[in-house]
């Protein structure tokens, strides 16, 4: 964990005036690479100051000076295991005492294991939801009231699992809906938080690589007819990119969102059958 340094940082205009809600200090989640990267890194090209946390350390130190690279006046990395249930508490003061205050939370970390439900066990599912549901209940917790001081936003990163449900995805989809159903109930506070949830489909990381490598080796394919097979069994063009998500997120921290709160998006290039 390293803070560059620290600055004041205060509450800026109405959105009238184009100006941010929030303070531009953010907190991202699973940030040392993939999604969470790409958002870390948009938010530093807008301006903020950002902190990351992950449990890749080198990853995370990568990130952290990407950030700064690409804008952001300061770049916090925090190596932690988000299953720790004291690890959201430690990682939101350290974000407070090295930038002054907090305006934007995303929670992005977690990945769930997909298979054959007979052959996932109780593990696997308490696993799964340790990782992305808990943490995410955690860091809402810890980080309320000083987003509630600034008038802050909160994105929680879902998925589309959460509106299709998968034979083999029978831990990410029931977590992935937990997700949406806790940011509603929590948009309904009466404090001045926003709080919104964004899933994304499927996205170019390495997550979607390991499964094209699987479909690649099943079906004695390469990687490219690999990936023609599942963008046509999925019904869309191409896989999205992780600049995708960080678009939405980016704009969902903006003044122009400002009247947006409880909301899901869903960016999946059409993928979700349903409405």
């Amino acid at each position: 964990m390293r803070c560059q340094r620290r600055r004041g940082v205060g509450k800026a205009r109405n959105w009238r005036d184009n100006e941010m809600t929030s303070l531009k200090t953010a907190l991202v989640t699973g940030a040392s690479q993939g999604i969470g990267r790409a958002i870390a890194l948009s938010l530093a090209s807008s301006g903020y100051s950002v902190a990351v946390c992950a449990r890749s350390e080198e990853g995370l130190e990568k990130v952290a000076a990407e950030a700064r690279e690409a804008g952001a006046p300061d770049a916090l990395s925090i190596t932690a295991d988000l299953r720790e249930p004291d690890a959201p508490a430690r990682i939101v003061n350290a974000t407070t005492d090295c930038f002054g205050g907090l305006g934007v939370l995303v929670n992005n970390a977690g990945a769930t294991k997909r298979g054959d439900f007979l052959k996932l066990d109780d593990a696997d599912h308490l696993d799964g939801f340790a990782l992305k549901y808990h943490a995410t209940v955690r860091f809402c917790r810890a980080a309320w009231s000083e987003l509630a001081q600034s008038e802050g936003v909160i994105i929680n990163i879902s998925g589309v699992g959460a509106h299709t449900p998968e034979a083999e995805f029978t831990v990410g989809g029931p977590v992935n809906s937990a997700i949406i159903n806790f940011s509603k109930a929590l948009s309904k506070r009466p404090e001045n938080v926003r709080v919104n949830v964004v899933c994304p489909g499927h996205i170019v990381t390495d997550r979607l690589k390991y499964r094209l490598q699987a479909l690649a080796g099943e079906r004695d394919l390469s990687l490219d007819a690999a990936r023609d097979v599942m963008c046509a069994d999925l019904g869309i063009s191409d896989f999205g990119d992780p600049q995708d998500i960080a678009a939405m997120v980016r704009y969902l921290c903006s003044a122009q969102a400002q009247y947006i709160t409880g909301a899901t998006f869903t960016i999946d290039g059409g993928v979700t059958p349903g409405i």
